[in-house]
């Protein structure tokens, strides 16, 4: 069977679902590659690069259509390309299908089968076939390099002869896939980020990557994010309006604003009003990626750039994964080759598509002439539910010292306790050995003791350099295997060359880590 690749005929799309790379693995699956002339020329491939890789070249798109058994796209499918549809043909594409009906029943009556690959579920062995993420990942990354263009100064602060500068402020509102890119790149460009989500969970992440997470002074406690496959769900009113408070008080500071928020099935949440874009400093830059869905800023217009009265820029482009053509195709080439390798369990060419699988019945639209979508919820869950944590009571000033007269009470009890057992011991010891070997028994077990309780009150991250120390002075005990090593015994002789050896590691291992940490805190 042939799988063919279309020229994306949206204007201004410029990916391409098909690499030469992606052709010689769909090749090893047992298909044969088909691709439209001209189509991977926007993304940097051309048709030279497709016939090397053993693709079939034909003129047009309706040839295509007519060749190719599994069509592989990008964009939904205009009218004219559902038109061409055949019964029994596999469309592979992103398709919206709750916001495309009509286009998902005429792909239906022609009885082709759709696979949208804006619908694979979140569960783990999905990953490879998420497109959104992989699209969404390059949305964040782009979306920063675009409010650096469009931005005055530097991202970070330098202090030179000529003046100094400071570093920018940015904010990015949602901390999803394209979320977590932006904040990777603000960071590494030296820019003082901030971020917030509705997702209490994402904290951790956002706080990871360099960033600060802004939180709420509000008692409701929100949805944990495995309750909507990872997505952020609908916030109560009493949020929002806290929400928005939050941002009303931050805008004066914020250099720039990247807003990132989308609930699935619906419009954009708008995040970021007017007034707050008017309380932004002048050379302030917005790049909304919620433009295609209504966008997060009350004056963002889509696929433009505008710039308001007070000196901000708003930039409402939805086409970033576009912009960078080159890698978006190389990404979604390989989402979608790991699609039809689920699909082609036998690597023998031939689909065979399960709707008992999770993952392709997850993405089914269309199937055999009948509307499958919605599809039923994944028989795994996408990610496990966060355990609720018991609240933590706040101790009264008497609660407090009661705790800690208790602790020292019951750290006294031990030490009288260990101190009794010892001192019963060495009394034992005392009525059975000589009193030569008393003396030293009694320096021995004093010096256990005394480090012992040396080392068990030390914090953990100073284990190591104290170590250093201590094990160099505690092989004192070279001392007493030299003074042995001269025995007339061959055992004792050979005790004390082993005691040589060790102790002489422990020395100059414990000075050579002790050096070794010092180091670390030289600039040369």
């Amino acid at each position: 069977m042939k799988i063919g690749t279309p020229k994306e005929i949206f204007a201004g799309e410029n990916r391409v679902a098909m690499t030469p790379a992606s052709a010689k693995d769909l090749q090893k699956l047992g298909y044969e590659c088909v691709i439209e002339t001209g189509a991977g020329v926007p993304a940097g491939f051309t048709d030279q690069a497709y016939l090397d890789a053993g693709v079939e070249i034909v003129k047009t798109g309706a040839a295509l259509y007519k060749a190719a058994d599994i069509i592989a796209k990008v964009r939904p499918p205009e009218d004219v390309e559902i038109k061409r549809l055949r019964e029994g043909q596999t469309l592979i594409s992103f398709f919206y299908p709750a916001q495309n009906t009509a286009l998902m029943d005429a792909a239906n009556a022609k009885g082709a089968t759709v696979i949208a690959m804006d619908m694979v579920p979140r569960i783990s062995r999905a990953q490879k076939m998420d497109a959104l993420s992989s699209m969404a990942n390059i949305a964040g990354y782009r979306a920063v390099i675009e409010a650096g263009n469009n931005f005055g100064r530097f991202f970070t602060g330098q202090i030179t002869a000529a003046g100094k500068v400071p570093p920018a402020k940015v904010l990015v509102v949602g901390a999803g896939v394209a979320g977590l890119a932006a904040i990777g790149t603000s960071t590494s460009l030296g820019a003082i980020t901030y971020a917030f989500d509705v997702r209490p969970e994402v904290a951790e992440q956002v706080e990871s990557m360099g960033a600060q997470f802004v939180f709420l002074d509000f008692k409701e406690e929100q949805q944990d994010g495995s309750a909507t496959g990872g997505y952020a769900a609908v916030s109560s009113p009493e949020f929002a309006a806290a929400q928005l408070a939050k941002f009303r008080e931050i805008a004066p500071d914020m250099d720039i604003v990247i807003t990132t928020a989308l609930i699935p099935g619906r419009d954009a949440p708008e995040l970021w009003t007017e007034d707050m874009v008017k309380a932004m400093k002048p050379g302030s830059v917005i790049i909304d990626l919620a433009a295609e869905r209504g966008g997060n800023c009350k004056l963002t217009v889509k696929d433009e750039k505008i710039v308001t009265d007070n000196g901000v820029t708003i930039i409402g482009y939805t086409d970033f994964p576009s912009r960078m053509a080159a890698q978006a195709s190389t990404l979604y080439a390989t989402n979608i080759r790991h699609m039809v390798t689920d699909l082609t369990p036998g690597k023998d060419g031939t689909p065979v598509h399960n709707m008992d699988d999770d993952v392709i019945r997850g993405a089914t639209a269309t199937h055999k002439g009948e509307v499958t979508f919605p599809p039923p919820k994944p028989k795994i869950a996408a990610i496990a539910a966060a355990p609720k944590k018991a609240p933590v009571k706040e101790l009264t000033a008497e609660e407090k010292r009661a705790k800690e007269v208790a602790a020292f009470k019951e750290q006294t009890r031990n030490q009288v306790t260990l101190l009794a057992v010892g001192a019963v011991l060495l009394l034992g010891v005392g009525l059975v050995a000589p009193a030569s070997f008393m003396q030293h028994f009694i320096v021995f077990v004093l010096a256990v003791f005394v480090g012992f309780q040396v080392i068990w009150g030390v914090a953990h991250s100073l284990h190591t350099p104290l170590m250093s120390i201590t094990n160099a002075i505690s092989s004192i005990i070279i001392l007493g295997a030299l003074m042995q090593i001269g025995s007339g015994s061959y055992l004792v002789i050979l005790l004390a060359a082993l005691a040589v050896f060790m102790t002489g590691i422990n020395i100059f291992g414990g000075f050579l880590v002790t050096r070794r940490m010092l180091a670390m805190f030289q600039k040369s």
